[in-house]
């Protein structure tokens, strides 16, 4: 049963009791029929709105263990068997602590979960996101179907207005496209052939058409969604504290109530029911259900605002992690710069260069491959056939092409050949100026240089800046060369850098790193997934590889290198709401506890069972506004130049 049926039920049959609490005193009215309508009331409560606590509560007990149920079972329990024997015995009875108590418990939970709803209407909205239906090419003719009848390959048309269904590449059209439901980035998005789009967001202003290169639960709006599913229903590790907490806490609180029970009756001479009183008071103002929401609600409400803001947090233990995050490292290619370089300069006989490196970097998938493609495919030279392919590990590549022996690759090249001292020259130079220089070696002699540039992102600078702003520090990690590396890392105000790593030893840099504090590594590409695994926090692009962003503990979906600083800020203040949660819950507990047991019963102050619920709820309840107010907490409002 929901859990607001049961509390319209035990609200429903609590108010004749409370009706009769406050006319009573007042025009001496009561229940028709008396306490045997008060049992009768009370009865179909314990059986209706009750019994899930009881069912827990023993079911906790059979496993040798206790739950926040338990104290609420034991409470409710106790005053409603008292009650029948006090009847039979002629004494008085207090059946209606029993219901009100199930009553302002149901309450709070009402309550929490309204506001749990709310919490996670961010992955409800993602999902109605979705497009419902597209048009597909088939046939040669564009029908709409159905998004569960679209497969890869298939070219899709979009109008202006329109959803784009799945992730693709633009065929052919351009546009401007409203990502700001999945990225977050208000401004509209300029596309055209060969531009990747996202399924979900909206056209703007053309008419194109794509390939539909991920569809149903591979595409980015499917992966997101399930991120943060995950990530709302996983445990930061501090909730392992607050279990065990809890499962000492409640026997604790039933020896205090036996031990309130005992002192009132024995030494202090109150009635039985009196004496009863007080104990069940302890009990049900003791039930640390304020405890167990500190930790989930706020993990929910932060990887939701997170996810709005195209900051995907995987799980709470990223949230642990963060909170002592001293040094962040990133990688370059792609991460502090655009990952789209270009060819700048060919020493050497151009034609002859680019055709020999074009032969050895035909079926490379790196950028600088790329770009030395492109610029060979731009002047038109034909690359001949490479035979004897074989790779050199972090140094290039090796073959024979047109009967020549030729090697491509990086300056750890040059104990391989010989270069003359013009050639050398201008490769400083070049470096000097942050440009990858690629070398061209044909017969052990080096023929030629190829300087490749990648610039920095628009953004990288402003967004070290703000990092170092908190005290962080900053560190490049890159298999460039290291005057290229220092180059660019002058640009953007990296404070360390370590060049040419090896793709396989980033993971041992970020090992070595993580002996002066813990470690975020920011970075897209294959060879970063193990440093992301190893990094105490992995930041993956979201426009990086598949098995980057699987890698990362967090997923930055605009790909903006500021958001490194707002995802760290955002998981700071959710793991400092926790704690702060935490801290009240406990506090709450500590002062109320006193005052229930009759502590203060002298000076006036006291707390029945029916009222401790009611303090009880509304404690739970404060914990789960704390944890909502963490969507007004200002994140990344400073701008850095």
């Amino acid at each position: 049963m929901k859990i607001a049926t049961r509390f319209w039920v035990s609200l429903i049959f609590s108010l004749p009791m409370l009706a009769e609490m406050i006319l009573k005193p007042l025009f001496g009215w009561m229940l028709p029929g008396g306490e045997w309508t008060m049992l009768a009331l009370t009865t179909v409560v314990m059986l209706i709105s009750a019994r899930p606590f009881l069912q827990s509560a023993w079911a906790s007990f059979k496993k040798h263990h206790s739950n926040m149920d338990t104290l609420v079972a034991i409470g409710t329990a106790t005053a409603y068997f008292y009650s029948i024997y006090a009847m039979i015995s002629g004494q008085p009875v207090f059946f209606e602590s029993a219901t009100f108590v199930t009553t302002f418990v149901l309450l709070g939970q009402v309550f929490e979960e309204r506001m749990r709803n709310n919490a996670s209407n961010a992955v409800e909205k993602l999902v109605n996101l979705q497009a419902k239906d597209a048009e597909v090419l088939r046939d040669g003719k564009y029908v709409k179907l159905p998004l569960s009848e679209i497969q890869v390959g298939d070219v899709i048309r979009v109008k202006p207005g329109q959803k784009i269904a799945v992730d693709g590449t633009i065929a052919d059209g351009t546009s401007t496209i409203d990502e700001s439901m999945v990225t977050g980035e208000s401004m509209p998005v300029t596309k055209q052939a060969g531009d990747s789009v996202i399924g979900s967001t909206i056209n703007n202003t053309g008419t194109f058409t794509f390939e539909a290169s991920k569809v149903g639960e591979d595409t980015m709006l499917a992966q997101i969604v399930e991120m943060v599913k995950k990530a709302q229903n996983s445990h930061a590790p501090i909730q392992n504290l607050t279990d065990k907490i809890s499962d000492i806490f409640v026997p604790i609180v039933l020896i205090l109530a036996i031990v309130t029970f005992l002192v009132w009756y024995v030494f202090i001479g109150a009635t039985v029911a009196n004496a009863l009183i007080f104990a069940v008071s302890v009990v049900v103002i003791a039930c640390p259900c304020a405890l167990g929401l500190a930790t989930p609600t706020a993990l929910m409400v932060g990887t939701g605002r997170g996810a709005k803001m195209g900051i995907l947090i995987k799980n709470g233990e990223v949230l642990e992690e963060v909170n002592d995050v001293k040094t962040v490292v990133f990688d370059k290619t792609g991460t502090i710069t655009v990952g789209k370089p270009e060819v700048t300069d060919v020493i050497g006989d151009t034609d002859q260069v680019l055709s020999l490196a074009a032969a050895l970097e035909e079926s490379s998938e790196h950028p600088l491959a790329t770009a030395i493609m492109n610029e060979a495919a731009d002047k038109a030279i034909t690359a001949e056939a490479a035979t004897n392919f074989e790779a050199i590990r972090g140094e290039g590549v090796k073959a024979t092409v047109a009967g020549k022996s030729v090697m491509v690759g990086n300056d750890k090249l040059i104990g391989r050949v010989s270069m003359t001292k013009e050639l050398e020259t201008k490769a400083h130079q070049l470096q000097n100026e942050a440009k990858t220089v690629v070398y061209v070696a044909a017969d052990d002699q080096i023929i030629g240089l190829i300087a490749i540039q990648d610039t920095p992102k628009e953004t990288s600078k402003a967004a070290i800046a703000e990092l170092k702003a908190k005290g962080l520090e900053t560190v490049m990690l890159t298999g460039d060369n290291e005057r290229v590396a220092k180059a660019i890392a002058d640009q953007v105000g990296i404070d360390k850098v370590i060049a040419d790593v090896l793709p396989g030893d980033k993971a041992d840099h970020v090992k070595q790193l993580q002996a002066d504090g813990k470690v975020a590594f920011v970075g897209d590409g294959i060879n970063d997934a193990p440093a992301l695994s190893t990094a105490d926090v992995g930041i993956a692009m979201g426009s990086g590889t598949d098995i980057a962003i699987e890698s990362g503990g967090i997923v930055l979906v605009k790909n903006d290198l500021r958001d490194v600083a707002k995802a760290l800020e955002l998981s700071r203040k959710t793991f400092n709401r926790i704690k702060l949660n935490l801290f009240w819950a406990f506090i709450y507990n500590v002062l109320g506890i006193p005052v229930a047991a009759g502590i203060f019963y002298f000076i006036g102050m006291t707390l029945s069972p029916e009222l401790a619920g009611l303090a009880m709820a509304f404690s739970s309840l404060s914990v789960v506004t704390s944890s909502v107010l963490l969507n007004k907490a200002k994140i990344g409002t400073k701008t850095i130049a």
